[in-house]
């Protein structure tokens, strides 16, 4: 690629680098020889991981930041107003959107494998990731999160490349894939797709520009695609897991391909849900007819994401955890999980994810969060969106007899403290800021931080 990416432009600014996907983007293009600047107003750790790389970083969105920049990269939580896109526009700077930079990526690499789905993709994208790089070596990966040993960009050779397809305003589309690796369907999104159906014909037709396509066989979506192969936990699959044990919230199986039983996998990471995760990537493997056992020794090494069960810390002899979990069937997920390591009570913080998404399935959240005893509604996640009272927290806590509503640090730094006890178990849910806020009330309680 380098030089000849976009002819002789090889200046490149992101506005918002500081995001997990973006990041990655630019460490890619880094390693590819281009020079790379960007802007985020978070400092986080993967800005600093972008400064260790040798990528300046300006702290703020400002025009004269863009300085000699030939190409701006933008992200589609980008605003309109934002002054370095207007001063950028005004120079006539190609401008060159997340989604399409990835598909002139993907272009780069002989086997792509595009992993979409409403729930899973970061960790399926990982999975795939580590037995890839165990069956064949120099694997390319972008992760939608931080995984425990390759982070959110696993820069490799140019065989295999694995990254996350979101189908968030049919980005997805944009990406010609070898490989479509479809986890599950469910309507999401709806404020972009309208109804349902429109998103399962996006799956159809990511789907149909890909060579290959492989889908869960017990999900919805596998009657509106025609794949290549199909995995899951019944015999009809291709791919199928039999003989699953599970002990202390991890699970092992065998996986069975072709009516054959081959080796047998055991999973270094918490959930039943994991299972599917795991025979996505183990399909992957099979397309590509590396050995079983090669297959099985790449997902034993995955060791998690961060923000998907991840231990946080300790305090009073509780144990927390936090999980990216923002959709009801996820919470749902999540809670069987910590249902299966929890020895005393379980004590649930959740944080909603937009006022849209919230309302879209409001009904669902108050299914699935209504049996919890000990629940914290945290304040909305807003992202892009402005004020709803329909779908804030406060009106979800407030349909929730069961619930506690919480908007700072503070408050929930006080509200362990005068709550939680030996052998519980704090699971703190949400795709937001709550998992900094989580941890900023636990140094707080654990003397880091005054309370």
């Amino acid at each position: 690629m380098g030089k000849t990416f976009w002819g002789d432009c090889d200046r490149i600014f992101f506005i918002g680098i500081g995001g997990i996907s973006m990041s990655g983007l630019a460490l890619y293009l880094k390693s590819r020889g281009f020079s790379v600047r960007g802007s985020d107003i978070c400092e986080n750790d993967r800005v600093a991981a972008l400064r260790a790389a040798g990528i300046e970083v300006c702290p703020f969105h400002k025009r004269e930041n863009l300085g000699d920049a030939q190409i701006v990269v933008q992200s589609s939580a980008i605003r309109a107003d934002n002054p370095e896109l207007l001063a950028a526009q005004e120079r006539g700077i190609k401008i060159v959107g997340r989604a399409d930079l990835l598909e002139l990526i993907s272009l780069d690499h002989q086997n792509v494998i595009a992993v979409a789905g409403c729930h899973g993709k970061t960790t399926a994208t990982a999975m795939c990731a580590h037995v890839l790089e165990n069956c064949a070596g120099g694997v390319t990966a972008h992760i939608g999160g931080i995984d425990a040993d390759f982070g959110n960009m696993k820069l490799g050779g140019r065989r295999f490349f694995v990254t996350e397809a979101c189908e968030y305003m049919g980005n997805f589309l944009k990406l010609t894939p070898g490989v479509a690796l479809v986890l599950n369907s469910d309507a999401d999104h709806l404020d972009y797709y309208g109804e349902e159906s429109n998103l399962f014909r996006a799956y159809c037709d990511f789907c149909e520009k890909s060579q290959a396509a492989i889908v869960c066989a017990e999900d919805k979506i596998s009657a509106y695609i025609r794949p290549n192969m199909t995995f899951g936990l019944t015999q009809k699959s291709d791919v199928c897991a039999e003989e699953i044990v599970g002990q202390g919230g991890k699970y092992a199986f065998t996986l069975r391909t072709g009516g054959e039983m081959l080796d047998r996998i055991r999973l270094n990471v918490y959930g039943r849900h994991n299972i599917y995760n795991a025979l996505a990537a183990a399909a992957v493997g099979i397309y590509y007819r590396f050995p079983p056992y090669l297959i099985a020794e790449g997902l034993e090494k995955f060791r998690g994401i961060r923000r998907r069960f991840e231990n946080i810390g300790r305090y009073g002899g509780a144990r927390f955890i936090a999980d990216y979990a923002h959709h009801p069937r996820e919470i749902a997920a999540a809670l069987q999980t910590a249902h299966e390591i929890c020895r005393g009570r379980l004590l649930v913080v959740f944080q909603p994810h937009t006022y849209s998404r919230t309302k879209l399935f409001f009904d669902d959240f108050v299914n699935v969060l209504s049996g919890v005893e000990d629940l914290v509604i945290y304040k909305t996640y807003s992202a892009r969106e402005y004020f709803d009272a329909e779908g804030c927290a406060l009106t979800l806590a407030e349909h929730l007899g069961n619930a506690l509503y919480i908007e700072t640090v503070k408050e929930l730094a006080l509200y362990w403290k005068g709550t939680v006890s030996g052998g519980d178990v704090v699971l703190v849910l949400g795709a937001g800021d709550i998992y900094y806020a989580a941890k900023q009330a636990l140094s707080r309680l654990n003397g880091q931080e005054p309370v």
